[in-house]
Formats: C-alpha cells, sequence, structure tokens
C-alpha cells in the first residue's frame, strides 16, 4: 500500500485537507516572490510586455494565496 494515499493526518498530525491548504499558500507566496524576480528582469532588459505580464501573473497568485489563507482561518479556527 502507498502510505500517500493513506495518510489523512496519522503521520503529518494535520488533516489531508489542511495540509493541501497549507502547501497551496505557501506555493502561491513562493511564487509570488519568484515572480518579483521574473519582473525585475524583464523590466532590466526593456520588456514592458513580458513584466505586465508576470505582474498579473502575480496578482494571481497574491490572490490565491489570500482566498487560501482565507479557507484557513474559517477551517481551523471552528
Amino acid at each position: 500500500m502507498d502510505p500517500s494515499t493513506q495518510e489523512t493526518g496519522a503521520v503529518t498530525g494535520t488533516k489531508d485537507k489542511d495540509y493541501n491548504l497549507i502547501w497551496f499558500v505557501e506555493q502561491c507566496l513562493s511564487n509570488t516572490l519568484r515572480l518579483e524576480t521574473y519582473i525585475s528582469d524583464a523590466e532590466r532588459n526593456g520588456d514592458t510586455e513580458l513584466a505586465d505580464f508576470f505582474r498579473r501573473a502575480q496578482g494571481e497568485s497574491r490572490k490565491g494565496a489570500e482566498q487560501g489563507k482565507e479557507h484557513l482561518r474559517r477551517r481551523l479556527s471552528g
């Protein structure tokens, strides 16, 4: 049996759904930081179209992180 398909919090101490939300928020925040570098690279090369594209993607990552944090707040406080 694959333990990753059976984990429900016994190993991590965190229910799968909460762990998944925590992972999602971390990935969104990490992506937001990474995109800051990509924006700077594009700006340094004078590529405003690409910089704007990365800014929009960064905004979506921030939005995902905020929504994930709100879900966590509601689920962990109850």
